[in-house]
């Protein structure tokens, strides 16, 4: 076998290998790094067949990362003991067959093969990988070419090491900025779910993960609040998950994060995501408490490496306190927006939520539903029986439509004893029918101390058919309420149009 090249003798050769190398560590890319090597193996050594497999210390599997010739045959990975590979990472020597039918460790790769060369790549006695040579030739490698290989391997190691430490320093580097990016825009969010929703988009960006989830801790429960990615959820937004359930309990006793490489190995695995292979829980803790979980999730076997968790956790951090900072911020302002009598939203937030809605309905050409209502001779009750029953009969109503309405629905007290209830996409029948609904179940309320029934009247107006503006709507369905009341009262009304 000879180079292609004049040099007559061994020192010759061996110099113009070096000669070469040196492109192979003069770059810190590990692609680049990969294809010098093969091109050094074929262009130097008239290699056909040749790959480099690179070790994953996690899982002891080889992977094939680069080749040549190899075609669709080198991309499942391989144990690191199986076939004459294995054996080279095993003694951490080359390991040379001239003819592998004679040799009951060949492990079949190229059907075409007779004689295969494996040389580990070791760097300070730690085997990074194996270059693999193989030919179709029996006893194609002699002692000098293996001499030559092996001299050559040692120089591909220290490559493929310094490209690896490179790799990990760009990826920190990289990490870092994300978490300062992250710190930068978050802690302008005061809004909860703006924040969570820009958590989970920066998360995405920055590190190899498929897809992020948040859950926040709502009483005993773990409420699905954000997620982003391309993996198909089990769960919708809002879902309510007992807390002390798979990988997210762990993580929030143990007050660390938790990893699974292989979730189908963990017998308290709660599948959040239809292709989640890997996940990692990271507990949301602000001052020694947990807010939530941060979880994320790769479609891969062994997507976490234990380098990763920690710039993580500073994310995780960063994150805790500014949800508990947006959550103080939401506090705040539903007291702005709250009914100090009854607990239910004012009429302050009334007039914001009504003009959102009627909004979004305009936008995407949908539709929307008002319904005022007011209770039945409320001051002749609180003549009978004071304002402090009055007082108590509100709150009780109050408590009876939240109740009754989807968490959607904005029910608002409007002034008085007079109650607004905004029901976003919905059609007028369906308004009517939700009205209907809450005038009998209120009829049917026994209200402590008051001994006989208590009923209300309202009326019902919807977008875009009554109105397409808070004015309209609302002049509409005060209308539909004052038909209401004086058709008898304990009735509800549809404004004129909805008929039918």
């Amino acid at each position: 076998m000879s180079f292609a090249g004049p040099p007559s003798s061994k020192m010759n050769k061996i110099a113009v290998l070096y000669d070469a190398s040196q492109a192979v560590v003069s770059t810190f890319n590990l692609d680049e790094v990969l294809s010098r090597i093969l091109a050094i193996a074929k262009d130097y050594f008239h290699l056909k067949y040749v790959a480099v497999l690179l070790l994953d210390p996690a899982t002891g599997e080889l992977h094939v990362r680069s080749h040549a010739g190899y075609e669709g045959s080198a991309s499942n990975p391989l144990p690191s003991g199986v076939g004459l590979i294995g054996a080279a990472v095993a003694g951490r020597r080359p390991v040379y067959v001239p003819d592998v039918s004679k040799d009951r460790r060949y492990f079949a790769g190229i059907a075409s093969t007779k004689s295969e060369l494996a040389l580990p790549l070791v760097v300070r006695d730690e085997v990074v990988g194996v270059l693999d040579c193989q030919s179709e030739h029996l006893n194609f490698f002699d002692a000098e070419t293996i001499d030559l290989l092996t001299l050559f391997s040692t120089q591909a190691s220290v490559a493929l090491q310094n490209a690896r430490l490179y790799s990990l320093e760009q990826r920190k580097a990289a990490q870092l900025e994300a978490i300062n990016l992250i710190a930068r825009q978050t802690t302008a969010v005061l809004e909860i779910d703006e924040l969570l929703r820009r958590v989970c988009t920066y998360l995405l960006q920055a590190f190899p993960v498929d897809h992020v989830a948040v859950l926040l801790l709502e009483g005993e429960n773990l409420v699905f609040r954000a997620h982003r990615g391309g993996l198909t959820p089990t769960f919708k937004e809002g879902a309510a998950l007992p807390a002390m359930n798979g990988l997210c309990r762990r993580a929030l006793e143990k007050g660390r994060p938790v990893a699974e490489n292989d979730v189908s190995t963990a017998p308290d695995y709660i599948p959040g995501f239809e292709e989640t292979r890997s996940e990692l829980c990271i507990p949301l803790l602000t001052f020694g408490q947990a807010v939530g979980v941060l979880c994320l999730e790769s479609a891969k076997l062994n997507a976490f490496d234990p380098a990763d968790v920690p710039p993580l956790e500073s994310v995780a951090d960063i994150c805790a306190n500014a949800i508990q900072n947006a959550h103080y911020f939401e506090g705040v302002r539903r007291m702005a927006y709250v009914d100090g009598l009854t607990g239910v939203f004012n009429r302050r937030y009334f007039e914001t939520r009504i003009a959102e809605e009627i909004e979004r309905a305009r936008r995407y050409s949908g539709a929307m539903s008002l319904i005022m209502i007011d209770i039945d001779h409320f001051k002749q009750l609180n003549d009978e029986f004071g304002h402090l029953m009055g007082d108590d009969v509100l709150r009780q109503m109050s408590t009876i439509f939240t109740q009754n309405v989807r968490k959607a629905d904005v029910a608002c007290r409007y002034g008085g004893e007079e109650f607004a209830i905004v029901v976003p996409e919905i059609s007028a029948e369906d308004a009517f029918g939700v009205a209907h609904k809450l005038r009998k179940t209120i009829q049917n309320h026994p209200f402590p101390g008051v001994p006989r029934p208590i009923t209300i009247s309202a009326g019902v107006a919807s977008y875009p058919a009554n109105g397409v503006t808070r004015d309209e709507l609302v002049k509409a369905a005060d209308e539909a309420l004052y038909a209401a009341k004086q058709a008898g009262r304990n009735t509800v009304v549809p404004s004129p149009s909805n008929v039918g």
